[in-house]
């Protein structure tokens, strides 16, 4: 990565939205960098299995995302593991600066930071985050092998994960705070017939416990009698959700009052050349296959503003003759 030389196109993260722009990108030609501080895919790379990309019946997560990777560096993507730390807008160009104190400057840049697992912002919770409490089973659920567990949220990744910890685990409560779950029927289906899996209706969980061997217990609260209980766990997941790593959006981007970027349909920001997709930006629907559409969105019409752009900047810049006297004929 050459700091002196202007990227037709930066690209910040790795995940889905991001390795399918970088494809894109380099299919138009465009000199591209892609910007990744940890291992490329993203949030995809904790998830054990993925059922609903098409062209895959079933696919592990990370070995999805080793072949997106791969995919985008067939055609000679450079992916570089950089922190950045900064997104400047400029009018010729954007610079990104980096934690080590480097800085690159493109034409356009998108934005692909993903988001982070939101927190319940109960006691314990972050105290023992590394002794007990998770926020991913594939990462951590060997350590729970014949134990209890339980699982927090009732989306489709807190079905997910537990259907994947009723594999290692003797017991699995899945605590969710209303009477149903927001999971896909298929997933409902799945979690009601595994026999080692049980629905904690209409409860959430207050307080997490654990000593010096780690998390021991939970408290828990009925949200519709108001009545508490502790119950004996070995561990906590945690699957409510993700908050949208917002901290690179430049200053005067639009955005929504949840943190969510909001772009057009080319996936671009109020700020000419800067454009969003994947969790950073406000959609519908928030899985694997709509952020790589969004990155193939943006990174075409990422080439279709980088092309508008140097075409009229060729076009201010008149050839010298122009300006020469017109010799004398004899």
């Amino acid at each position: 990565m050459s700091k002196s030389d202007i990227y037709d196109l930066a690209i910040i993260g790795g995940g889905p939205g991001g390795l399918s722009a970088g494809i894109y990108a380099m299919r138009a030609a465009l000199k591209t960098v892609l910007i990744e501080m940890a291992v490329p895919g993203g949030q995809m790379t904790m998830s054990d299995s993925v059922e609903n990309y098409p062209g895959f019946e079933q696919i592990g997560g990370a070995e999805l995302s080793m072949k997106m990777s791969q995919h985008a560096q067939s055609y000679g993507l450079d992916i570089f593991s950089q922190e950045v730390v900064a997104l400047e807008p400029g009018l010729e160009f954007h610079r990104i600066r980096f934690a080590d104190g480097d800085q690159i400057r493109a034409h356009s840049v998108i934005l692909a930071p993903g988001g982070s697992p939101r927190r319940l912002n109960i006691p314990g919770e972050e105290e023992y985050y590394g002794k007990g409490v998770s926020y991913c089973a594939v990462c951590d659920g060997f350590f729970f092998r014949d134990k209890v567990v339980v699982v927090v949220g009732g989306g489709d990744s807190a079905a997910e994960e537990a259907l994947y910890l009723s594999r290692l685990a003797k017991q699995v409560y899945i605590v969710h705070r209303r009477d149903a779950l927001r999971a896909g029927m298929i997933l409902q289906q799945r979690v009601f017939a595994e026999c080692k899996i049980e629905v904690l209706w209409n409860t959430v969980v207050t307080a997490i416990k654990a000593n010096d061997d780690g998390v021991y217990a939970v408290d828990l609260k009925d949200t519709q009698k108001g009545e508490q209980r502790e119950l004996a766990t070995d561990g906590v997941f945690i699957f409510i959700g993700f908050e949208p790593k917002n901290q690179l959006v430049p200053a005067g981007t639009k955005m929504n009052a949840s943190g969510y970027v909001v772009t057009d349909a080319k996936c671009e920001t109020n700020i000419p050349g800067i454009y969003v997709v994947g969790d950073l930006r406000e959609k519908y629907a928030r899985q694997i296959v709509v952020s790589a559409a969004d990155g193939c969105t943006a990174a075409l019409a990422a080439a279709k503003y980088v092309e508008a752009k140097k075409a009229s900047s060729e076009a201010c810049q008149l050839p010298a003759d122009l300006f020469e006297a017109e010799p004398q004929k004899n």
